[in-house]
Parts: structure tokens; sequence; C-alpha cells
């Protein structure tokens, strides 16, 4: 007579929702989410949609798409010469602040996967390198969020309603 083999006992949730694979999903979100944190500016201006990825052009590449961007940026909103010149250094800055928080965001996935690819997974390092990504991408949200709120204290109404209709037409989602 045989045994009867007794059915695989369901692991805890907790155990479930903490695996090796979870934690690679999720360091693997924050990254993305950091990312495109930082690569944001461009969809906002457009670039995004181009495939345009914050560290994907050098120096000079990175000015010269910019300046590409603005062109069409400006002509989008009717901007006047006054409101270019004011707006240029803006972006540009914020662009500069964002291309550093991005190199951060290499820095930390190398820590991630260095992490990971130990002899036995470093919990701690793995956390660290989460929170770090995490802390990122609220830096980029933040700086993005003071770029459009100082780009829109130099436009008109139309001009604001424009530019929202342009952000809509890029991510897809209307605004009320």
């Amino acid at each position: 007579m045989t045994t009867p083999i007794p059915a695989a006992t369901p692991s805890p949730p907790r155990r479930l929702l903490f695996n090796r694979y979870s934690v690679l999903a999720f360091v693997a979100g924050a990254a993305l989410a950091a990312g495109l944190g930082a690569g944001a500016w461009a969809g906002g201006m457009g670039g995004c949609a181009q495939g345009m990825m914050m560290g994907a052009h050098g120096g000079a590449d990175m000015t010269a798409h910019v300046d590409h961007m603005l062109k069409h940026f400006y002509v989008e909103i009717d901007a006047t010469d006054a409101q270019k010149a004011q707006i240029d250094p803006l972006v540009k800055q914020a662009v500069s602040d964002l291309q550093t928080m991005h190199s951060q965001l290499h820095a930390a996935h190398g820590h991630a996967m260095q992490a990971l690819t130990q002899a036995s997974v470093d919990r701690n390092a793995l956390e660290a390198a989460r929170l770090e990504h995490l802390q990122l991408a609220d830096q980029a949200s933040k700086r993005f969020t003071q770029l459009i709120a100082d780009v829109g204290d130099l436009l008109t109404v139309p001009q604001r309603k424009a530019l929202a209709d342009h952000l809509e037409r890029m991510h897809g989602m209307p605004h009320s």
C-alpha cells in the first residue's frame, strides 16, 4: 500500500510577499521610477516620446537636444522672446540637476546589483539601495515639479493651457 503524498502546505503570505524575486522586482521598480522621474523633464518637453532618457546623450548632445526640444516647446506655446530668455536657464539648470540625480541612480543600481550577486544576498545593502532609489525618485519628482511651477509662473493662462494640452497628448492622460 502506498502512502498518500501530503499536499504541499502553502507558504505563509509574508514569505510569498518577501521572497527574493519580490525584492528584486521592487528594487527594479524603484530604479525604473527614479529613472522615469529623472527623465520626466524630457517628457514634459516632448523628449520621452522620441525615446530620449537622461544619460542617453553626452554633454554637447544633451545641450543640443534640450535646445531642440525648447524650440518645439516655444512654438507650441507661442512663447515671447522675453519668456524664452527666462525659461531657457530654468530648463538647463533643471536638466543639469536631473543629470546629477541620474548618475546617482546608476551608482545606487550598482550597489543593489552587487548586494544581489554576493554568495548570500545582502539584505541590508538591498534595503539601503531601495531607500536610495526612492529618495532619488522623490528628489527628481520635486525638481521636475519645481521646473513646471517656475515655467508656469512665466506663462499666460492660454500658454499654460497649451502646455497642459501638450502634456495630455504626450502622456495620454486627460486633465480637468
